[in-house]
């Protein structure tokens, strides 16, 4: 059995994000005995929470067997995105979990690269290119970044998501909160 995982274009390393956890399962998709597992939501008619394997969200099989999809395609195609980019982070790219609704960041043409938590140094090391873009996308203020970055932890209630943009390396912080 290979258990090299596939390569996700916009989500480099889903296992340490968390989207992917080794252990062993037969996939709902494929029937195959695996040992890695989605764990992030399933969008889909029928209970399909860590019951699938990475290779058949990377081949598409489970989008197109199940009618699976694992994050929300409307924020990209809000950005204008060609609809092969959406497909890809929609229906073949593990999504990841938010407090409300997650959103797939794109810039400079292209879905971004998702990175899962924005560590505290993301957060307090910012590039003024960041926090502008981030002030930009959600018609915030300087202040009202700094109140919403203050005591900023990691999977607490106030979550930032730390993207890259694949064209310029621009970090983007994808933000939700109770």
């Amino acid at each position: 059995m290979n258990n090299d995982l596939p390569v996700f274009r916009y989500h480099a390393d889903p296992l340490s994000t968390g989207a992917i956890e080794p252990r062993r399962i037969q996939c709902a998709c494929c029937g195959q005995a695996r040992g890695f597992v989605y764990v992030q939501p399933v969008y889909a008619t029928s209970d399909l929470d860590e019951k699938l394997c990475p290779w058949c969200i990377a081949d598409g099989s489970a989008a197109a067997r199940l009618g699976a999809s694992f994050s929300d395609a409307h924020p990209l195609q809000k950005a204008g995105l060609p609809q092969d980019i959406v497909d890809e982070v929609s229906l073949r790219t593990p999504g990841y979990s938010s407090w409300q609704q997650e959103e797939w960041l794109a810039h400079c043409g292209d879905a971004c690269e998702f990175h899962g938590d924005a560590s505290v140094e993301d957060v307090e090391d910012a590039s003024e290119a960041t926090r502008a873009d981030w002030r930009q996308h959600y018609g915030t203020t300087e202040k009202q970044w700094a109140a919403a970055t203050r005591d900023y932890e990691p999977a607490g209630d106030n979550a930032f998501y730390k993207f890259v943009c694949r064209q310029c390396s621009l970090v983007r912080l994808g933000w939700d909160c109770v």
